[in-house]
């Protein structure tokens, strides 16, 4: 089906709302888009323009990855993702904001600018991916990219008011990322609509000789009452799946007989029933604690002594961290999804008690292996004099990676020294197959004629958009720790390599409030299918002054 683009009065309308909220770090102005695709069969997104998460290669455009360091560096090939929305006639326009090498909840950590939130600027537009989450909930774009370690593509967009696809691990090609921490993340889509982040993903999903880590398509599609080609998720491996955690290459070969395409393609796993599994209230709330006390304990304090565990000023935060509008929001999602003729069922997660500091270790720990290579010689921008090659790099790192950069790379350093590896990263490698094998469980099929879930309806994090503590706009900032032990919603999916979607369910406050679904591997379509369900009842909601221009 053809998509196109009302251009009339959109490039006063990109102008005014870029320039309150700086969703892009570049933007082509509407006479420099790419040309159109015409003739022949057009894909859902032909004509369409989108944003790129400045972490990801589009040829002839920036690559900075929202850091000093990488400032003047473009980008001299495409990633496979961007490669195959440009043959499905999607026009790359912009790279998008985001935190430094994504490592952020706000955005703010981008050296570069500031993005602010189109449902209040004084407010964060999540992180990090906040730019694609901040140009497509402006109506900028209809879709961004971006790209997912620890709920990087869920969080802003459940701040936004988007839809955040973050694909099973090995899904979707990470070639042309540049690596953070390359056994967790994953790239994702940003959109207006489910309907939208579906036809991206069907899209950008699939094999890719350039990437080792990618895996045979298995889609499978979300009607329930169908047949899956399988019923134990749990066989094909990803990220602590299989006897080698973290190499989900062990599945590579693996393929499922489904056809993305096909509307009568398998679906659900097999199950009959709608059922979703979800947390009560005390669950909720002992998460979140727990999640305080493990990254404390994990040492993932931040910036500042006086956001550091233990200060009067943290806990007197973290104790109030999980908002009563969050609950309120995911009260009404389950409550939507009942009136869908869902049956919810209650359930603990004991692994998301650590899986905050599980999650902190390894993606540290990744981290600094992966930005070694950041350091004057191979890349990164140099100082104009150095005593030795050593000095080189020492001065071009200082200079070059931001407070919270340097964070977790001597944390990361610090986890992988002799005589700490087995006490804090392989601990933590073990800790990960069990949150894996938990969450897979989950979803495999119960004794006897019970089903298992189709999947389990989260929030995606414990606050609303929160406000910048220099400005006292925009309700109280939220601590560079507060930020961390918050991601004990999304972090789980990237463990366990599953496919996830978040969509607002309400909105509070004024602000929206996000929810997400967890399934089992391969069930992005599955997923969509349920999301969009609540959609069709609950519209998406947009900020003041928003206008659609995509058809």
């Amino acid at each position: 089906m053809s998509r196109s683009v009302d251009k009339d009065g959109f490039p006063a309308y990109v102008s005014a709302w870029e320039d309150r909220i700086g969703a892009f770090l570049e933007l082509l102005e509407p006479g420099q888009w790419p040309a159109a695709q015409t003739g022949g069969e057009l894909s859902p997104v032909a004509g369409l323009p989108c944003g790129v998460k400045d972490n990801i290669a589009v040829e002839g455009f920036g690559l900075t990855c929202g850091s000093k360091l990488l400032k003047d560096f473009r980008a001299t090939y495409t990633a496979t993702a961007v490669k195959r929305l440009e043959a499905a006639g999607a026009r790359v326009i912009g790279k998008t904001n985001m935190d430094e090498f994504g490592m952020g909840s706000s955005t703010d950590n981008s050296a570069l600018k500031r993005t602010n939130n189109p449902w209040d600027t004084s407010r964060v537009a999540g992180g990090s991916s906040g730019g694609s989450a901040a140009a497509v909930a402006a109506g900028l774009v209809p879709f961004a990219l971006g790209s997912d370690t620890g709920g990087s593509v869920r969080q802003p967009a459940a701040f936004c008011g988007v839809v955040g696809l973050k694909p099973t691990y090995g899904a979707v090609s990470r070639f042309g990322l540049v690596a953070y921490a390359s056994s967790l993340e994953s790239i994702g889509v940003l959109a207006d609509s489910v309907s939208r982040a579906r036809d991206v993903f069907r899209i950008i999903q699939g094999e890719d000789p350039l990437d080792e880590t990618t895996i045979a398509s298995r889609i499978v599609q979300g009607v329930h009452g169908g047949t899956a080609g399988s019923t134990n998720p749990g066989s094909i491996g990803g990220p602590g799946g299989s006897s080698n955690p973290g190499n989900p290459g062990s599945a590579k070969n693996s393929s499922s007989s489904s056809n993305p395409g096909s509307a009568d393609s398998p679906s659900n796993y097999g199950r009959t029933e709608k059922i979703l599994a979800v947390l009560d209230p005390v669950s909720l709330a002992d998460a979140v604690s727990a999640a305080v006390r493990g990254a404390a304990q994990a040492g993932v304090a931040g910036r500042g002594a006086e956001t550091g565990p233990g200060s009067a000023g943290a806990e007197a935060q973290l104790i109030n961290l999980l908002e009563k509008e969050v609950l309120q929001g995911y009260s009404k999602a389950i409550e939507g999804f009942k009136a869908l003729g869902y049956r919810i069922q209650e359930i603990v997660i004991p692994s998301l008690a650590y899986s905050v500091p599980v999650y902190y270790t390894i993606a540290t720990a990744e981290a600094s292996a992966n930005l070694a290579r950041f350091d004057g010689i191979r890349y990164g921008k140099r100082p104009e004099w150095a005593e030795n090659p050593e000095d080189l790099i020492d001065k071009t790192r200082a200079m070059g990676f931001g407070p919270e950069v340097k964070l977790r790379i001597l944390l990361g350093t610090f986890v992988l020294r002799s005589g700490f590896q087995d006490r804090y990263y392989l601990r933590a490698q073990r800790l990960r197959k069990r949150i894996t094998s938990e969450f897979l469980s989950l979803f495999s099929a119960k004794e006897g004629s019970k089903e298992g879930p189709s999947a389990l309806l989260m929030p995606v994090f414990p606050t609303r958009a929160f406000g910048r503590s220099e400005n006292g706009l925009g309700g109280p900032a939220l601590s560079a720790f507060a930020q961390k032990a918050a991601d004990i919603f999304t972090c789980p999916a990237n463990l366990a390599g599953l496919p996830a979607i978040a969509f607002p369910a309400s909105v509070e406050g004024g602000l929206p409030v996000g929810v997400q679904l967890l399934g089992a591997p391969f069930s992005e379509e599955l997923l969509c299918s349920i999301a969009a369900e609540y959609e069709a009842e609950h519209p998406i909601p947009h900020p003041e002054g928003f206008q659609s221009f995509w058809r």
